[in-house]
């Protein structure tokens, strides 16, 4: 079988291809299907691996719902830019990046330094977490693609895009 960091780096991962399967293994990501439609997902969310931070400001995320149920502090706070999504799937929000920095390092130092979420090893170790987290391996073994788009990006943004990755990826890993 072909290895998680051989498939990603066929994907365009680059340097982020060896710190994709460190966090497959880490975060029991281990079948084919899960990590095609894993590598898939953040294959979208990364814009096909160009970068692992929001091309959004994060403004949208100051106010209102979205920032509450981010756990971002008031417009004056900024937290929405400060918490924006990052990541290779964009981790988003005061208390997303809250929760993923206790659980990797035990503290807060992803809260006092969001960028770090950006750059390697974080920008993989957080997606491990983030899919981990909101058990997105039962539906990735049930082939679900749609349910899996609705639990990391709360509607079916860029489902057309994703449903493309994940043909390529199931490809690569010999999965038809």
């Amino acid at each position: 079988m072909v290895s998680t960091e051989t498939v990603a780096a066929a994907m365009g991962a680059g340097a982020y291809a060896k710190a994709l399967e460190d966090a497959c293994i880490r975060f029991g990501i281990v079948t084919p299907l899960q990590k095609a439609h894993f590598l898939a997902q953040v294959a979208h969310e990364s814009d096909g691996f160009a970068t692992a931070t929001e091309y959004a400001s994060g403004k949208a995320y100051d106010t209102g719902r979205k920032a509450i149920a981010l756990g971002n502090t008031p417009v004056a706070d900024g937290d929405g830019q400060k918490y924006k999504g990052r990541g290779l799937i964009q981790l988003t929000g005061r208390a997303n990046y809250a929760k993923y920095s206790q659980a990797i390092y035990g503290d807060e130092r992803a809260v006092r330094d969001p960028e770090m979420v950006a750059k390697l090893p974080d920008a993989a170790l957080a997606a491990g977490w983030f899919w981990q987290w909101k058990g997105l391996n039962p539906l990735a073994d049930r082939d679900d693609v749609v349910g899996i788009t609705h639990r990391i990006n709360g509607g079916e943004n860029g489902l057309d895009d994703r449903k493309l990755r994940l043909k390529q990826s199931k490809k690569l890993l010999g999965i038809s």
